[in-house]
């Protein structure tokens, strides 16, 4: 049975506007003097750990930072292409703190908690004036001025961007503030090194266990605080828009030490991506959402037409207007095209299901720049006073206006589907993209585990059951930059006397042994299947079953084979190699292990919530129309699961959401 205990965020009390200002004033710090005998570990260098390490290195803090790739700029944050939020009002077309807060909180379909929704909202602009200070390259308009673009779920433009390359730009303005740390000796950098356990010492988190990647020792590394900046969770489903290598390892040990683990279920299926290609593809590709601005989403009225297009005797640019079905904009008329990303993905599946699907599959859907094309070339002519009716002259300058807001990602487009985007439209598809669920933090950002945070995408505190485009970028560097480096000094505040931390300790001692005996049970089961057989079975149960729709008896399913598949795999997975040197079957392998009892979770988690709200959609909980139907009075809260033993055995935590600021009312973006 279900644990009552309700958890408690340990938010500010008054006015929400004020809460973090007066937190900030309140909190426990610790002198610039005393912050030199404190050791912090960060684990992970994306926006979120990277900006994190640069902050509290710079504060005087000694710095561990650790990451599986060979430098901190290969972390996955590069993907993040879009846009970053912030509330800065540039285009005066109506947007404040509080129409973020509020978009943010709709956006997430009322499953977040106010208190830390607004603060993100009210440091968003800060981050915009650090990064333009790192000489990020952001766009300018004509005038010199940042640039701004809209997305999903929003009706101002508040996304600041630099192409479709920004998270790639931001993360080098996070790396580059690293490296500075790095030089004055303040950040200790760990390339190649994989976190494998949490090392808990008198009831506090005071180091990890990490593999060195490259030689295969396990090594001990001591703190007096870690923080897991480790990313999501998406690659549970095997295919994803995630990097190969990312995982849940780091947050899956740390839940398995104490940490809560919240929303499980809350995944975010992205309606732009690359379609599936076949059996053996290892990842799929985001087409960045930023192209739902200029790009019409259509499938054709017909069935016969779309049989035609799949078998390739009729081609999409010879559909009449009047043939084809521009659904979104026909379903959500106020938001049209840039409905969120929940929204958008299952009307998506719901036209292919039907039978609308347009690729050799019938599941895809088209993105059409022609309008945009047309629209930006008029535009250009008028202001050239070139000869408005010149369809060539339109549709070159046209397309120029649009390589320069899109250039890279068409071209990326070509190169895997081998067709030319500015002539024909791209094919999308809902993929698995960004995890809301993640290890529960209070206020401070602090685990259930004491000394032990979590930021960025591996907790799970702003977004609720959506996140809404170009928040991701936001959240990680609003934790890293402007909020971690205060909430943590509360804590540290009290270890300003307590010495370095050992690591020849019987806690340190019996961690790494759990570590390596780990190693060893899954070297020497010597089994005929390889690590992908039991990670591509285990995706397809979770997409199958898990994915844009659930309902309570494939969720059974579900649980029951994943439980059974983790059992195959004790049995019969074969890790090639040894322990000593690089092996990359090897640390696959820990990581699918960790995926194999994540997944049973995920599905028990998605059981247990008898309703539909964001990117969980549960079939026995929607409306006529085939929206989600929340229920707000049996589920308005904070799912947090306490390990116990086996991932079906966790016991459920609950923290209440109170809304006083917005009124809980059903989402609608008609």
């Amino acid at each position: 049975m279900a644990d009552k205990k309700f958890l408690h965020s340990k938010e500010p009390t008054g006015d929400l506007a004020g809460k973090w200002e007066r937190h900030k004033n309140e909190i426990n710090l610790v002198s610039p003097a005393n912050k030199r005998l404190i050791d912090v570990i960060v684990v992970g260098t994306g926006l979120a750990g990277g900006s994190a390490s640069a902050t509290l290195a710079e504060l005087g803090y000694n710095v561990k930072s650790f990451c599986f790739q060979d430098s901190p700029r290969r972390a996955h944050s590069i993907a993040a292409q879009g846009g970053i939020n912030a509330a800065k009002n540039y285009q005066g077309d109506g947007d404040s703190t509080y129409r973020l807060f509020y978009d943010t909180i709709k956006g997430g379909d009322y499953r977040s908690r106010e208190s830390n929704v607004y603060r993100l909202a009210e440091v968003s602009a800060n981050i915009i004036d650090q990064c333009v200070a790192q000489g990020v390259p952001f766009a300018r308009d004509y005038g010199g001025l940042l640039d701004n673009r809209s997305f999903g779920g929003v009706l101002v433009s508040r996304t600041f961007y630099a192409k479709g390359q920004t998270g790639q730009q931001l993360l080098l303005g996070a790396y580059s503030a690293m490296n500075r740390q790095i030089s004055r000796g303040k950040i200790k950098m760990y390339s190649r090194h994989e976190m494998l356990e949490l090392v808990i010492v008198d009831g506090k988190a005071r180091g990890i266990i990490t593999r060195n990647l490259v030689t295969g020792k396990i090594e001990r590394h001591s703190a007096h605080a870690v923080v897991i900046a480790s990313g999501g969770y998406g690659n549970l489903f095997y295919l994803s828009t995630n990097a190969m290598g990312s995982n849940v390892t780091a947050s899956w040990k740390i839940h398995k030490k104490g940490a809560f683990f919240a929303n499980p279920c809350f995944t975010q299926i992205h309606p732009t991506c690359i379609p599936v290609s076949g059996d053996y593809q290892s990842k799929l590709t985001l087409m960045s959402e930023s192209l739902r601005n200029d790009g019409r989403i259509w499938v054709p009225k017909s069935k016969e037409d779309a049989r035609k297009i799949r078998e390739g005797s009729l081609k999409p640019t010879d559909l009449k207007e009047e043939d084809r079905d521009y659904y979104l904009e026909r379903r959500y008329p106020a938001f049209g095209n840039l409905v969120p990303r929940d929204v958008a993905s299952r009307a998506a599946k719901e036209r292919c299901d039907a039978g609308y699907g347009v690729n050799k599959t019938g599941e895809a859907v088209y993105l059409d720049f022609y309008d945009a094309i047309i629209r930006y070339g008029e535009e250009q002519a008028q202001i050239k006073n070139l000869d408005t009716e010149d369809k060539d002259l339109i549709e070159r300058f046209g397309k120029e206006i649009v390589k320069s807001k899109y250039g890279n990602l068409f071209q990326m487009y070509e190169k895997i589907v081998d067709q030319n985007p500015y002539e024909t439209p791209m094919m999308i598809y809902p993929a698995v993209h960004y995890t809301m669920g993640g290890v529960w933090v209070d206020y401070n950002l602090m685990t259930t585990v004491p000394g032990c945070f979590a930021i960025g995408e591996a907790n799970f505190s702003d977004h609720g059951a959506n996140r809404l485009g170009a928040s991701a970028l936001m959240q990680g560097l609003a934790d890293g930059y402007f909020v971690l480096p205060y909430t943590i000094g509360d804590y540290l505040s009290a270890d300003i006397r307590t010495g370095p931390i050992s690591t020849d300790t019987k806690e340190f001692e019996e961690a790494q042994k759990s570590v390596e005996e780990k190693i060893e049970k899954l070297l020497s089961t010597k089994g005929s299947k390889s690590v992908d057989y039991f990670h591509k079975k285990l995706g397809k149960i979770i997409w199958n079953k898990c994915g844009m729709a659930r309902n309570k008896k494939e969720l059974e399913e579900a649980i029951q084979e994943v439980k059974e598949l983790r059992k195959e795999f004790y049995k019969s997975v074969n890790v090639t190699g040894k322990n000593k040197g690089f092996n990359e079957t090897l640390s696959k392998a820990l990581r699918v292990a960790d995926f194999l009892e994540l997944g049973e979770l995920f599905a028990k988690d998605a059981l247990d919530r008898e309703e539909s709200c964001g990117g969980h959609f549960r079939e026995e909980h929607q409306t006529k129309e085939g929206e989600a139907l929340r229920n707000d009075e049996k589920y308005n809260f904070v799912s947090a699961w306490e390990y116990n033993g086996e991932p079906s055995e966790a016991i459920l935590h609950k923290e209440e959401l109170i809304f006083k600021n917005v009124e809980l009312k059903t989402r609608s973006y008609r």
